[in-house]
């Protein structure tokens, strides 16, 4: 399916609204009332007892923030390999920061890694794509591939707060062994902002403009207090409101804050919160060809990326997530870490929104229009050691943990899907559709309990191989409107393994080449099939990549060749839904960033 054009947003002058201006005014007379009170304790009083102002001497200092190109000396969460640079990663990743993120103007997943290869947008950022992409020629899966601070969410529908991230970061390819099941496009990792780590007081607040008249204000403090700096705290808010470029409408409220606590010099807890409300009517339909046929190729003519004849105004996305956030980790040593965490998370949505299927290349339409609610809940803890031992002439990173997830999903008992009427993609389209009183049933739910293990062995200054496996055992429940169990399925003692040899060319370069398998939940064959109910067994997946990455002062390169071989689903002469064959994906990916002039 294909969404329709969008423009891209701009930042530029305005006058500013009521509401903005009296929170900047107010947030501005705090920050000089809080100076002046500084100054006034501080101020020395002289023999006749009055007070005499007096400015200290101030020295202004600047330092350039250097272009990092790759960033493939920075840190990135991968899962039961623990945290690693990406030059020490043998799989392909990227890492998009937070400057990066404000200097594209990001609405959208696709935004994000719009200059990654490997990435294919299909994502809008006013209706239920936000987040669809695909990678190597893959979707992400909606429940398995996506997490915020490590702790996975369930995606679908969700447009991130991108002005309140540090950074995200995608792990390209299978990702079994890092984190379980999950089908075989990737994972995303959004990494929320974190408080400062030394004395740096963070307060700023930034208003912007888009699109025809959507406006945001964003507001964002950190810092540390406590003997010591013993807290930290960074907190985020924004509030985004207006009209879309195609007469649509937005409004979001976004909180986000990350706390930790310096217990000891050695213990560290954390804690972090992120809750949003989106609503967006008049939202963007999506067009499909799949009726589209006796036509080859051809497209009818494209629309203007302003037109509004793919909007009703009773379409809606409305959207709420939650994460919640605690954690320790304990110093043992100068070599080993231990830590424990816990997330929950809940992601809800209501959406009505169209599909215009499109029958002719005159642009002639079936609309069939689908309404209803759906949510899903996340529970899942972990606990970890990662640490350094010598054996004779080796050394070893190690990586121990293990993992309890358990997820749930409600659906609508009463939503609706069907045709509402027929349309022309160049007309305004007239067809409305709207109902109430809609109630969701606890759908399914998913448990998954593991073990796993990495060893990385260096076995000279430039030469190591890395060996981990990941022991699941995994259950699955799927229920009727009445809540009784209408299908299950088990497995114990999955096991989904990872090999890697690694050679260090200089300190900056690394080549590589890796081994990694995956699995995936079987489908439950759905109502149209003869063996409708049925759940197919789990679908394993294999990865082949040998790959280089190079970061040099003024540049840096990545390149990777790789094979994923995935199990198949379809539907047999029979009409039943069978798990049989498999599906290949092979292909060579690359990107380089050069520094221009001096700084």
């Amino acid at each position: 399916m294909t969404s329709a054009a969008r423009s891209a947003g701009t930042r530029g002058g305005w006058t500013l609204r009521p509401s903005t201006m009296a929170a900047l005014l107010l947030f501005a007379t705090t920050q000089s009332a809080l100076a002046q009170q500084t100054t006034d304790a501080d101020a020395p009083a002289d023999a006749s007892g009055a007070t005499e102002a007096t400015l200290p001497a101030v020295s202004v200092t600047s330092t350039t923030e250097r272009d990092q190109g790759q960033h493939l000396r920075e840190d990135i969460s991968s899962g039961a390999l623990g945290t690693r640079t990406q030059l020490d990663t043998p799989y392909s990743t990227t890492i998009v920061t937070g400057k990066e993120l404000a200097d594209r103007q990001a609405k959208k997943l696709g935004d994000v890694f719009a200059q990654d290869a490997s990435v294919s947008d299909n994502s809008n950022p006013y209706n239920a794509w936000a987040s669809y992409i695909t990678v190597r020629g893959m979707q992400l899966d909606w429940q398995n591939g996506f997490r915020i601070d490590g702790q996975q969410i369930n995606a679908y529908g969700i447009t991130m707060p991108y002005e309140q991230l540090e950074s995200v970061q995608l792990l390209k390819g299978l990702s079994g062994f890092m984190y379980g099941f999950g089908a075989p496009g990737g994972v995303v990792n959004y990494v929320t902002k974190k408080p400062p780590v030394g004395d740096k007081q963070i307060a700023s607040v930034d208003v912007g403009y888009a699109s025809t008249n959507v406006w945001s204000e964003h507001l964002d403090l950190g810092g540390r207090v406590g003997p010591n700096n013993m807290f930290g705290y960074r907190f985020n808010a924004t509030h985004e409101e207006g009209k879309t470029y195609n007469d649509g409408n937005v409004r979001r409220d976004s909180f986000s804050l990350a706390a930790d606590a310096r217990i000891t010099r050695d213990l560290t807890a954390t804690f972090g919160a992120l809750y949003q409300e989106r609503h967006a009517s008049g939202i963007n339909t999506s067009i499909s060809t799949a009726n589209l046929t006796g036509v080859g190729n051809a497209l009818p003519v494209p629309l203007s990326g302003g037109s509004s004849t793919l909007v009703t105004p009773d379409q809606h996305l409305n959207t709420n997530l939650q994460i919640y956030t605690a954690g320790v980790r304990y110093n043992l040593n100068q070599d080993w870490t231990i830590s424990a965490t816990y997330g929950f998370s809940k992601s809800t949505r209501y959406r009505n929104e169209s599909t215009f299927y499109l029958t002719d290349l005159a642009g002639d339409y079936d609309d069939t229009r689908f309404e209803g609610k759906e949510g899903h809940q996340l529970n899942q803890w972990q606990v970890m050691a990662e640490g350094l031992v010598k054996t004779g002439p080796f050394s070893h990173q190690l990586v121990f943990g293990a993992s309890y997830q358990k997820q749930t999903s409600d659906y609508t008992a009463n939503s609706f899907y069907g045709q509402i009427g027929t349309g022309n993609i160049y007309q305004p389209n007239l067809n409305s559709y709207d109902s109430q009183g809609f109630y969701t049933y606890r759908n399914a739910d998913i448990v998954q309990k593991a073990l796993f293990a990495s060893d990385t062995i260096a076995l000279t200054s430039r030469w190591s191989v890395l060996g981990g496996v990941r022991l699941t055992n995994y259950e699955q429940h799927g229920y009727g409107i009445d809540g009784t169990m209408t299908s299950t399925y088990s497995q114990n003692g999955v096991v989904t393994p990872s090999v890697a040899l690694m050679y260090k060319l200089t300190p900056g370069t690394t080549l590589y080449a890796s081994y990694v398998e995956s699995l995936e939940a079987g489908n439950v064959v759905g109502t149209t099939y003869a063996n409708s109910g049925a759940v197919l067994n789990p679908l394993r997946s294999k990865q082949y990549e040998v790959g280089v990455k190079t970061q040099n002062e003024r540049w840096s390169a990545t390149a990777a060749l790789f094979r994923i071989e995935r199990g198949a689903q379809y539907a047999n002469a029979d009409n039943i839904y069978v798990k049989d064959g498999e599906s290949v994906f092979q292909g060579a990916e690359a990107g380089a960033d050069v520094r221009l002039g001096r700084d």
